[in-house]
């Protein structure tokens, strides 16, 4: 390390030691987009970014219950360590934590100094890269929703909705949120500084939206992830659980994960031309088409569990069908009104169980694809949006959206082979122990008759 870089950590610490900061929480992203860290002393953190810190790269391979998969480079070479460096352009002290400042690592390989195989972020660098090599960059505004839940040890999940009075649809203040979660929640984050913009009360009792701003792609999906991690700790503050599950309950609808998307190059938004029929340019055609063209494949990344297909229906403000429309929102992408440098896609397949980064990795790899191919969409669709006969459909489970992602020799070209290959491992590990279980549905239906 430079003696001008040693000087300039050394500068920040003496910063955050003023602040009454003396631990530094380095976190980054695993597979499933959750966040796996460690606490460090502050006096630790030079030694952290010059030489990382050791995690078993097989937490990529390690499932939400503790499961391991048989993935390459894991279990079968003796569970290697990968070495986690703080990146200090996120460093930011934890508003909510006196004492604590919250910091997104970068997983490396120790021996070769190269990006950890499975790291989400690093992907997601990839795919960028690629985008700006055609002078082109991604502008991603993330948009998230998620259930609050009390506990109730009558219940036999044991929890259930906060606020649970019906009719407050796209409300704010006390009448849907009586104890003000939102408005402490808005504060903290905007404290934290990822770009908070607003929030509302949802569809459903206990369901709040907040938006985030608009910003280069893997900026976007850095706070998207600081985001969710952020929003269930504060909500265990208050002794409640925040779920991002697509469906967490059977009397409910759904969590989104809504991504607005605009492409700029060196001076303009590209997506916009006046000129062009509904004022979209031919490379906002061309996007459009990349995302119609590997829906299937993208519906393994943006709804990435078991319980994300049961999001999808008729009449479910979801997307279950492959098509684009004109602010239409039973569309897969949606184009909003605005136009000129706000002209945009809005991608409405996304449920917020989605890991940030491989989601918005899908997206730019369809994006890029599209537009290098200068492929053509099908007509815009319009009215009703669930009519099956208009439009192809989405997969309509797990499975079947596996198979579309591994069939999708272009896309996984793009995201990498070696990547794919573990993700889609790791999900059909989660597949197989799901078709094992016995679930209470099935004793509830048959134990009495049979």
């Amino acid at each position: 390390m430079s003696a001008e870089k040693t000087a300039e950590i050394h500068q920040k610490i003496e910063a955050l030691a003023a602040q009454g900061v003396d631990v530094v929480r380095v976190a980054y992203p695993d597979l499933i987009g959750s966040d796996r860290g460690r606490d460090i002393l502050l006096h630790h953190l030079p030694s952290a970014i010059g030489h990382g810190l050791a995690f078993c790269r097989a937490i990529y391979h390690t499932a939400a219950k503790g499961e391991h998969s048989d993935i390459p480079g894991g279990l079968d070479t003796g569970m290697p360590d990968i070495a986690v460096r703080p990146d200090m352009a996120t460093l930011v002290r934890l508003p909510w934590e006196p004492g604590v400042a919250w910091c997104i690592g970068d997983a490396r390989d120790p021996k070769t100094g190269l990006p950890a195989p499975e790291s989400p972020r690093d992907l997601l660098r990839q795919v960028t890269g690629r985008l700006r090599q055609t002078g082109l960059t991604a502008v991603v505004g993330p948009e998230l929703e998620y259930v609050l839940l009390d506990p109730d040890p009558d219940s036999p999940t044991g929890w259930r909705r906060y606020a649970d009075a019906p009719g407050n649809v796209y409300t704010v203040g006390r009448k849907g949120d009586p104890d003000g979660h939102l408005l402490r929640t808005l504060r903290h984050l905007h404290d934290l500084g990822i770009g908070v913009s607003g929030g509302n009360r949802e569809f459903d009792g206990g369901q709040f939206e907040i938006n985030l701003d608009h910003s280069e792609a893997l900026d976007a999906a850095d706070r998207a992830f600081s985001f969710k991690a952020a929003v269930k700790e504060l909500a265990r503050t208050e002794g409640r659980l925040a779920t991002f599950m697509a469906k967490p309950l059977n009397d409910g609808g759904g969590s989104g994960f809504h991504l607005h998307l605009s492409v700029v190059d060196d001076e303009r938004n590209v997506f916009d031309d006046p000129d062009q029929p509904h004022g979209l340019s031919a490379a906002a055609r061309h996007a459009v088409a990349g995302l119609v063209d590997h829906a299937p494949a993208l519906a393994a990344l943006f709804n990435p569990t078991i319980n994300s297909y049961k999001r999808f229906g008729p009449d479910t403000t979801a997307p279950w069908l492959i098509d684009w429309g004109l602010d239409n929102r039973a569309a897969m992408v949606r184009i909003p009104p605005e136009r000129g440098a706000n002209a945009r896609l809005e991608i409405r397949l996304g449920d917020a169980t989605a890991n940030p980064y491989l989601a918005i990795a899908g997206l730019v790899a369809a994006i890029h694809l599209g537009i290098s191919d200068a492929a053509e969409p099908p007509a815009p669709m319009s009215g009703y949006g669930y009519d099956p006969a208009a439009a192809p459909r989405l997969p309509t489970h797990l499975g079947e959206a596996l198979e579309a992602l591994e069939a999708d020799d272009r896309l996984t070209d793009v995201l990498g082979t070696s990547f794919i290959e573990a993700f889609v491992t790791f999900k059909r590990d989660e597949l197989a122990r799901f078709h094992s279980y016995v679930t209470d549905w099935e004793f509830r239906e048959y134990a009495q008759l049979l």
